[in-house]
């Protein structure tokens, strides 16, 4: 049962991925949906089913703070007028950062073009961090698929500080190709971490804490101790004015 999708823009980035999932790794799928937002809408109206989706490739930074390398986890996705939120972004993030990537957190935009020049700045003064051209339409179908968790990772290429086209964007893509094969085993855990189950606690405390962390209802009852222990001890005259 495919418990994971990831969407990607183009062979190279999906082949990357693959490449750095584990073999023994099932329930993940890879799918390349085309450039632009006509292509990734007309993937997204064939898609079927619940699992996690995770949207996965380059991007390009509108944030002057961003640098060629990182790794940008949408708190949003922005496109079309709409904001779809990705609730578990700061979670994914912890996660890239544990596999010794530099994560960021910030407002992702899906465009229809290329953007560069003052584009960048009017989105950057508008809060967005990156830009791709594929994210929009998927998470607009994971937002009408009730209970879809939604992930989207950009890996950043090119900045305004660093144009695509630059004799560095070779070795640049090249890394970033490196740095998304990473990227498949994490995703990979946090859809397994976002998945339906019912949790059963040793202890009352955490069991409130694990639904807690994992963004869910709380699906079992845990019984609270039966015994209460009171202690009893006595202060020395004068301990108090």
């Amino acid at each position: 049962m495919t418990e994971l999708l990831i969407c990607t823009a183009l062979g190279i980035e999906a082949r990357a991925i693959r490449r750095g999932l584990p073999s023994h790794l099932a329930g993940v799928r890879v799918i390349v949906t085309g450039v632009g937002p006509r292509r990734a809408a007309r993937v997204a109206a064939g898609l079927e089913g619940t699992e996690a989706m995770a949207v996965a490739g380059f991007g390009g930074a509108v944030d002057r703070s961003l640098r060629p390398g990182d790794v940008l986890v949408a708190s949003e996705v922005r496109f079309a007028g709409r904001v779809h939120p990705c609730p578990a972004a700061r979670l994914l993030a912890g996660e890239v950062a544990r596999a010794g990537l530099r994560a960021r957190v910030g407002p992702l935009v899906t465009t229809d073009h290329v953007v560069g020049g003052a584009e960048r700045h009017r989105l950057a003064a508008e809060g967005a961090y990156a830009v791709d051209m594929e994210t929009g339409p998927l998470a607009a179908h994971a937002a009408a698929v009730a209970g879809r968790p939604l992930a989207a990772v950009r890996v950043i290429v090119d900045t305004p500080d660093a144009p695509l086209l630059s004799p560095a964007t070779l070795p640049r893509g090249i890394a970033a190709r490196r740095t998304l094969g990473d990227l498949g085993p994490v995703l990979a855990r946090w859809a397994a971490a976002t998945g339906s189950r019912t949790v059963l606690p040793a202890e009352p405390r955490s069991f409130r804490d694990a639904a807690a962390d994992r963004q869910e209802p709380v699906r079992a009852t845990a019984k609270e101790p039966d015994v209460v222990l009171t202690v009893q001890f006595s202060l020395p005259k004068g301990a108090f004015p």
